[in-house]
Parts: C-alpha cells; sequence; structure tokens
C-alpha cells in the first residue's frame, strides 16, 4: 500500500476525484500488486512492460469486460505517470500498451412516450413518501443530474423561486441548471411534507429515506427501478438512464449540443456528443419507413 498511497493522495487531494473513483483505482493497484508476486516483483514501481502486458492478459482471458480491463489498464497508464513525475528516472512500462478497443454503445434511454406516461399516468400518492418517489424521478429527469449529485443536494441548493439547482459534480466543480414548472410543482409539493416528516433537525439533505436519513444510492436505485418498470420494457431501469434520457430528448427536441454539456456537466463536448447518435439512429429509422427506396 505504501508504494502508492501518494498516488491516492494526489488524486484525493489535487484532482478532486470522487470516493467512487478511488475506490475503483485503489482495487485496480491491489489486485496488480498482488499478481506481480508470482513474478516475485515486491513493489509495482519495479514492474516491467511484460508485467503490465500479462495482467491485461489476464483479464481478458478471465473473460473480464473490454471496459474493465481497460479501466486497469488505465489506472495502471495514471500511476506510472504520476510516478514519471515524481521521478524523472522511472521507467513507464504502460507506454506501449494498446488496450483492447471496446465496442461503441449507444447511451440507453427511456422512449419519451413512457417518460410522458410515468408523469402524466402513474399515480403519487401525497404523502411524504409518495411525493418523495415522484421528486427523485422529476428531478433527476428534469436536470439530467447524477445519483450522487442527487444524494449530495441540500436544501439550501434548491431555489424554488428562481427555478434553479446548484450542483455539485466531478472534480468538486460546481454548476448552476435551471429547471421549469414541471420540477418546481413537484418540489412544492414535496418540501412541506419533508420538512414536516423529518425526525432530525441537523439533515439538511433534499432526499431521505423513510427513517428521516439521507438517502444513499441503492435506495435512489430501487425507486427508479420500480417506477421505470411501470411504463417501459427497457432492460436497465437505473437514475442513469434517466440522465441519458434527459440529454436525448433534449436534442431530439431542438437543444443544442453545447448548453446540455453544461447542464450535464462534461468538461467536453466529446463527452455529450455521444447522444447524437442516438438521434441519427431516430433519423434513419424514420428515413427506412418513410422513403420510397429505402
Amino acid at each position: 500500500m505504501q508504494n502508492y498511497q501518494s498516488f491516492l493522495n494526489y488524486l484525493t487531494h489535487e484532482k478532486r476525484y470522487s470516493t467512487h473513483t478511488l475506490i475503483a483505482y485503489t482495487k485496480d493497484l491491489e489486485q496488480f500488486q498482488a499478481f506481480l508476486e508470482q513474478f516475485e516483483v515486491l513493489e509495482i514501481a519495479q514492474a516491467e512492460y511484460t508485467h503490465v502486458r500479462a495482467f491485461m492478459v489476464h483479464f481478458i482471458e478471465k473473460k473480464y469486460s473490454t471496459r474493465s480491463v481497460n479501466r486497469k489498464i488505465s489506472t495502471l497508464k495514471a500511476f506510472f505517470k504520476f510516478l514519471s513525475i515524481q521521478n524523472p528516472q522511472q521507467i513507464n512500462p504502460t507506454q506501449r500498451i494498446v488496450a483492447p478497443k471496446s465496442p461503441k454503445r449507444l447511451p440507453k434511454f427511456v422512449e419519451e412516450s413512457n417518460t410522458n406516461r410515468l408523469f402524466d399516468e402513474i399515480v403519487f400518492e401525497h404523502t411524504f413518501e409518495g411525493q418523495r418517489n415522484r421528486l427523485i424521478l422529476t428531478i433527476l429527469y428534469a436536470t439530467g443530474i447524477r445519483r450522487a449529485e442527487l444524494l449530495s443536494l441540500k436544501l439550501k441548493d434548491v431555489d424554488v423561486y428562481n427555478q434553479t439547482i446548484k450542483v455539485l459534480g466531478k472534480g468538486k466543480k460546481e454548476r448552476v441548471i435551471p429547471f421549469n414548472s414541471f420540477l418546481s410543482q413537484a418540489l412544492t409539493a414535496y418540501l412541506p411534507l419533508r420538512n414536516e416528516f423529518c425526525t432530525d433537525p441537523a439533515n439538511h439533505f433534499l432526499v431521505i429515506t423513510d427513517k428521516s436519513q439521507p438517502a444513499y444510492p441503492k435506495f435512489i436505485h430501487n425507486v427508479v427501478h420500480q417506477y421505470l418498470g411501470l411504463v417501459s420494457s427497457v432492460q436497465q431501469r437505473s437514475p442513469h438512464i434517466l440522465r441519458h434520457s434527459f440529454a436525448t430528448h433534449l436534442l431530439n427536441n431542438g437543444a443544442e449540443l453545447n448548453n446540455i454539456k453544461e447542464m450535464l456537466g462534461h468538461s467536453s463536448l466529446a463527452a455529450t456528443q455521444v447522444y447524437t447518435h442516438n438521434s441519427i439512429e431516430k433519423l434513419k429509422k424514420a428515413y427506412n419507413l418513410a422513403h420510397p427506396r429505402a
């Protein structure tokens, strides 16, 4: 652990990586260190190109997904780049490593007709639980925020009067997202019930559980999974699919890509452009259905 603790400290305090990302990096480095033991290599810094390549092949042969293998290689590349900056004499064994190509995957999303059914046809009881669940679904779809960003929202971050929320995103970057009456109505119905229901005056989180505690990742997932199952047959019914739906539906209805990028909190336009593929696929289907020679 000692030979990469400074790297993890760098990611925590300088790069401001999330706890989830830090756990993934730590796991990858621990796995690599354990893998090196068979070669009698005691420290990761002493690893060579053949060791890194064998590590990659090991997981490919174990049928790990290309995405998982690439993440492990990315971790090692970042680690050895860090070592090289700290010590110019350090050899970087990952320089010649070519990560396996990932197949292109289009973001999954819920059809607009089904999200309309979710909010127009599903009855949310006027109780704390009913309006809390409605708010979770509404805020994820109305703003496109990530699950972790929703969990970190405090009451003070929501400005119902000006219809904006302040979100702390990846890299501790703040952004302000506008919303309309669709979310405003959900907040207006929920907040009085939340404040009446909450038994802990020190709990300032926007979304709380039935026990008055701050919500947690699995809790949000369960709510989204349950309600999306009522209106859609899509297999992936996670909070992130509402983020994909938010971006895809905005793009399909004429929103500018740069504006979507800002609302999603992407650092580059390339990350947002993946949603254009969904729109192109939709155009292809319309073309094939309508063109007489298609």
